[in-house]
């Protein structure tokens, strides 16, 4: 495996990209170029993810248990999941529609927290199999998170268009405030993890 620029007493720049050496006397490093802190490695990268994941995990629960969506039609309220929505775009013949939100809203979240555990439990295990797959699995994870948001867009859409008084309206449910809460969360686990220690040879924080 090639030298990591923490073996080769260099420290990068998380803003910027600049490499630097390491400073040997103690106390707070700062980038030359654009004055960013910098650590060879996040500290507290790793407890840190697990207690985002940890509170993405228990968030998810309610997020599919409670409705995303209160629908009002003639006086009578009816509350839906996000599964009971995609159930109801497929059996009324829109397969497209259920399908991205089942994708979006269902799938990805779990794909996203299972993936950061596996990363997570790989580094801790100081694993050097399938470094360069794990780096990719991450920037996956980063680059899809915010896509996870497209129910939330459509709730948003759908109470914003659907306001007939008495005769229909849609309003957001306690299951979308938490459905954001998980988005947001893993969003932030991924952000806090530091994709830079799949390649160290050991999975010490500094």
């Amino acid at each position: 495996m090639a030298l990591t620029a923490k073996e080769a007493g260099l420290v990068g720049c998380t803003v910027c990209g600049l490499l630097a050496p390491v400073a040997k006397s103690e106390g707070e490093q700062h980038c030359e170029r654009c004055g960013e802190k910098l650590h060879t490695r996040h500290p507290d990268s790793i407890q840190r993810t697990w207690a985002l994941l940890i509170a993405a995990i228990i968030f998810y629960i309610p997020a599919n248990l409670m409705p995303i969506t209160l629908t009002t039609a003639l006086g009578n309220t009816q509350g839906d999941t996000i599964m009971e929505g995609v159930i109801y775009f497929m059996y009324h013949g829109e397969w497209p529609i259920g399908l991205v939100i089942f994708i979006a809203s269902i799938f990805v979240p779990i794909c996203k927290i299972a993936a950061m555990i596996y990363l997570l439990i790989s580094v801790q295990r100081q694993s050097d199999q399938q470094r360069l797959n794990r780096a990719k699995i991450y920037r996956i994870v980063e680059l899809v998170g915010r896509w996870s948001m497209i129910d939330i867009f459509v709730v948003t859409i759908m109470v914003a268009l659907v306001q007939l008084g008495f005769l229909a309206s849609v309003q957001a449910g306690s299951g979308a405030i938490f459905f954001c809460a998980v988005v947001i969360i893993t969003m932030f686990a991924a952000e806090s993890f530091d994709p830079r220690l799949i390649w160290d040879k050991q999975s010490n924080d500094d």
